[in-house]
Formats: structure tokens, sequence, C-alpha cells
């Protein structure tokens, strides 16, 4: 009988976000949670138009990506950071009656309590930038990207190559050892 160890994680992997804080993520992910969330990013992306012609960007679009990224990452998070990184307020004159992590949902809130609701942002600002690479990172994470290419306790190690290393020869005449690299 054959026996085999697989690692779980579980301790939460986390976002470093300097004077802003942590975020912290799911230590794993199960089913189809993270394909199924990058899916709808990936969508949203391919409706924004020629992103080679600013011009011709659809900024409703564009609207629709950032939002779809947001929701994505956050149902990635634990839901203490989850809860801060994607927030939505219903307020009934200064007072916040509810809040929710999508921005229809507090919208059908406050238009069920009519009069003076409304709903405010009340998210976690991050530039683009941090956007971008929080969803690089948790495809990394979770959808068996490419390895970082650093050292990070939030990666696995790298696979054992099968095979024997060999020797290729170079324009030096001299023998360069070819174990363990890959074609880019």
């Amino acid at each position: 009988m054959a026996t085999r160890d697989f690692a779980i994680r579980t301790e939460p992997h986390v976002a470093n976000l300097g004077a802003m804080g942590e975020l912290r993520f799911l230590p794993e992910v199960f089913g189809a949670e993270f394909l199924d969330g990058y899916t709808r990013v990936q969508e949203a992306q391919a409706a924004i138009g020629d992103l080679d012609d600013p011009s011709k960007i659809d900024p409703a679009a564009l609207h629709l990506v950032y939002g779809s990224m947001r929701k994505f990452l956050s149902g990635l998070m634990l839901p203490e950071s989850a809860e801060v990184f994607l927030r939505f307020e219903v307020l009934k004159g200064s007072k916040t009656v509810a809040h929710f992590r999508s921005r229809e949902e507090a919208d059908a809130h406050a238009d069920e309590l009519g009069g003076t609701a409304r709903v405010e942002d009340k998210s976690m600002r991050i530039p683009d930038r941090v956007l971008m690479e929080l969803l690089e990172w948790t495809a990394e994470l979770y959808g068996g990207g490419d390895r970082p290419t650093g050292p990070s306790s939030g990666s696995s190690r790298a696979s054992r190559r099968a095979g024997t290393a060999s020797k290729g020869s170079s324009r030096s005449k001299g023998s360069t050892s070819t174990a363990g690299r890959s074609a880019r």
C-alpha cells in the first residue's frame, strides 16, 4: 500500500499594506471558488475595449472591472479583512443602519428604507497599482500561477524535476549545467 502526505495550509496569507494595515486571505480555497471568481474578472476585462487606444475604452466597463476585481479579492479574504476592503454603508440621517459588501445589496436596502436613506462607499482606498498586484498575487497563491521570483512563506517549494541533470554546450566551448532550467 502506498502512502503520500499532503500539506493543507491552515495559516492565512497576509498582504501587508504598510500604514494602511493588513489584509488576511484564506489559507486555501476549495472547489471552483477561485476559478469562478477569476473568470468573472476576465469577462469584465474583456468588455473594456481597445486598451491600445484610450479613447475607445468604455468607462462603464472599466468601472465594472474594478468592481469585479474588488469583489473577487474580498471573496478570498477572511471576513474581518473583507469587511474593511469592500464596504457599503446604508445611512439614515447621519446614522449607519446597515453595511454590505455589494453596492447592489446596499442600494436595495436603502430603497426599502426610503426617505433620506443613502449609500456611502466606505471601502478601503488603495492605488490601482496595488489592486492589480493583489490580483496577481492571489493568482499565484490559489491559481497555480508562476512561482514568485523571491522567497516567500506564501509559496510552496518548487517541485523536484524528473530526470537527470545534463550538460549542454555553450558558445564558449565550456559546459553549463541545465538542470532545473525552463524555457520562457
